[in-house]
């Protein structure tokens, strides 16, 4: 469906959602964990779960394909990026790097996949007496051909790091932004060394970050 207001087509938000090149997938994850089980998962029964597989909504939230906690354990992953984005919740990485950590409640984590690699995302739920919402975006970044076998790496973002910049319900947290004459003037941050500008101002300045804007991110 096309306007004279510059929208090319109007569809529904899926599980997840579809996407154009340089997109390779986008996806949005609100789920409301109960109280944990003092083992990083939930305190509730797992009965009538797909355990390795549950993507159905019961009761608010999913395991996706972990069977005791949350989350998506090891996994592969080659000639792309992935930038998550966690408003609420945590998630705790690991890699076949050796790399490992826990970020959340604003945190971001940009990781090269290059060459390969391996790595897990779970969804530890830590509170014992209260709930463990969980709210995080997440999209793939296709790498030009010349950077699909760089080495693969991660950098974390701390929420407490990020510059941002909001105009016009668009927050910028990385990248480049010029503003039309009467706006704001410009907003200059390094890139990434392996994604060309225009994936990455496509990608983040105003795709990404419009998306979340309007999901209420901020």
């Amino acid at each position: 469906m096309e306007s004279n207001n510059g929208i090319r087509k109007i569809q529904a938000l899926g599980f997840p959602w579809t996407t154009r090149d340089p997109f390779l997938f986008c996806v949005y994850h609100a789920d409301a964990y109960p109280e944990s089980d003092g083992a990083f998962g939930p305190v509730s029964s797992l009965a009538g779960r797909k355990l390795g597989n549950d993507f159905d909504i019961k009761d608010g939230w999913r395991m996706y394909h972990g069977r005791t906690i949350p989350g998506f354990p090891v996994h592969p992953h080659r000639g792309f990026e992935t930038v998550t984005v966690v408003r609420k919740g945590i998630v705790d990485h690991s890699d076949s790097l050796g790399g490992a950590g826990r970020y959340g409640h604003g945190d971001v984590q940009w990781m090269t996949a290059g060459k390969g690699i391996q790595h897990a995302e779970m969804f530890p739920l830590v509170n014992q007496s209260s709930p463990n919402p969980l709210e995080l975006f997440q999209i793939w970044l296709n790498l030009p051909r010349k950077s699909k076998f760089v080495e693969p790496h991660y950098t974390m973002l701390w929420r407490e790091q990020i510059p941002g910049l909001q105009v016009q319900r668009t927050k910028l947290l990385s990248g480049i932004l010029r503003c039309s004459p009467g706006r704001a003037g410009k907003f200059h941050l390094p890139q990434r060394e392996y994604t060309e500008p225009s994936i990455f101002l496509k990608g983040i300045s105003l795709l990404l970050m419009t998306l979340l804007w309007n999901l209420g991110f901020w």
